[in-house]
């Protein structure tokens, strides 16, 4: 076996368990002292999350780490073939700020799984959480955590690593492939864009309304596969931005600011960026706070379809179903789209591209082990979580074996007789024709069951 034994994998995700445990309270004070998030909201989405990640982890890694039999052609017999799985080496984690905690450490599970060693640059922005996750070498051994800003990830991009994870923006994406590129490091980029919402009168609307203000203003709206922005009939737009803000007062009171469950901003750069979206919002800057605002946009040409919200602004826009989905195929693919909409379901996952897609739910998708989590086109390349980080952080070795004798191979090597001639085209047709039994067999079992 390469890398580390079944054992010494487990020892290192049972070490970051306990990790979790042993600082539990730690970690949500310093979620809460960057983010202002609940310490409900930290076990919900941060702590929470990646001890489920764990879990699957253990549960599953004897499975994992067994080698595949492969099936070989008629013609290769005798021999056997199967993919025996290996680490990659060292891989680059480069978190962000907004889930400080899950974006370092779930990607981390699959690392560790896979028997890699790894390398944690947490994001400067969030201080407190940065300064928690530089003890985790403490309980396992194979990980280094690197502080700092800007020149430090730079620094850390220039050395060889055998994979880097990165989450976080486009614009920062694109020089971490850059820079990956140098040395034909393999990337995985976890990244964002707007995530579209569409929402019909064929379903409940407070039902719906309340399921899309808890999964767009959540960490005071500050995620990546948040719904970014709502698209819905002409007729319901007023109609719709009252049941969300109903919602909203129902989660977080009529003055959100007051709520102990309402998160902040993360700076003064975002708050007045957000502020530029949507001058009239709601805000205090002294608390770096921005209310949940939900608003009738006149038509996608409004600031905030501009770029990636990421913040507590939700922009309702009216038009048609076909206008909506023509809409969509029109920009960068998402991260995730999320319909609400008893028909419209089958045109968005039919007619167009997306890393995801939320029916009658938005956002549960990106904390479940069993469901790979990951963007397409602009919103990112690459998967993770569950059996899908493992995949990540492994590479899949084939390994082919034939005995010496019998001597099968001497009938198709040269000189080429006539009679090799006959036996190489007759495997050809053999081949084939099993093929088209076995892809047969396959369909009417399929359709059988």
């Amino acid at each position: 076996m390469i890398g580390p034994s079944i054992t010494v994998r487990r020892q290192r995700l049972e070490g970051l368990q306990k990790f979790l445990i042993d600082h539990h309270q730690i970690i949500k004070d310093a979620l809460y002292s960057d983010l202002r998030k609940s310490p409900q909201e930290a076990d919900l989405t941060e702590i929470g999350v990646v001890l489920s990640e764990i879990g699957c982890a253990l549960k599953n890694l004897d499975n994992w780490m067994r080698p595949r039999r492969l099936r070989l052609p008629l013609s290769y017999l005798p021999a056997s073939a199967s993919l025996v799985p290996e680490p990659l080496g060292s891989v680059l984690i480069i978190s962000p700020w907004n889930y400080p905690l899950q974006l370092a450490l779930a990607p981390l599970v699959g690392a560790l799984a896979a028997g890699n060693t790894a390398t944690i640059k947490p994001s400067e922005l969030a201080p407190a959480t940065a300064e928690i996750l530089s003890l985790v070498p403490h309980y396992v051994p194979g990980v280094s955590v690197v502080l700092g800003g800007v020149e430090e990830t730079t620094a850390l991009l220039t050395q060889d690593f055998d994979h880097i994870f990165f989450t976080g923006g486009g614009a920062v994406g694109r020089i971490v492939m850059e820079a990956a590129a140098k040395n034909l490091t393999p990337v995985t980029l976890e990244l964002g864009g707007k995530s579209p919402t569409w929402l019909d009168s064929s379903v409940n609307l407070g039902a719906a309304a309340r399921r899309i203000a808890w999964a767009k203003f959540i960490n005071a709206g500050q995620t990546c596969v948040a719904p970014d922005y709502l698209m819905c009939p002409p007729s319901m737009v007023d109609d719709v931005v009252a049941a969300i803000n109903n919602a909203v007062h129902a989660m977080w009171g009529k003055n959100p600011q007051d709520s102990h469950d309402y998160g902040r901003i993360i700076n003064d750069r975002h708050f007045e960026r957000l502020l530029a979206l949507k001058p009239d919002a709601i805000s205090d800057r002294n608390d770096l706070y921005v209310a949940p605002t939900v608003f009738a946009a006149e038509n996608t040409t409004h600031d905030s379809m501009s770029e990636e919200i990421f913040g507590p602004l939700l922009p309702v826009i009216g038009m048609e179903l076909a206008e909506a989905i023509e809409y969509v195929k029109s920009g960068p693919k998402p991260l995730a789209i999320y319909v609400f909409g008893r028909e419209a379901k089958k045109h968005f996952v039919e007619q167009t591209s997306s890393g995801a897609v939320g029916s009658g739910v938005a956002l549960l998708q990106a904390g479940a082990t069993g469901i790979p989590f990951g963007g397409i086109g602009a919103s990112g390349m690459g998967a993770y979580h569950g059996k899908s980080s493992w995949n990540t952080f492994t590479h899949m070795k084939p390994v082919i074996s034939k005995p010496l004798f019998p001597d099968t191979l001497r009938m198709i090597q040269p000189p080429y007789s006539p009679l090799k001639t006959a036996i190489i085209h007759m495997v050809a047709r053999i081949e084939n024709t099993w093929g088209s039994l076995a892809r047969r067999g396959r369909r009417e079992l399929s359709e059988g069951s």
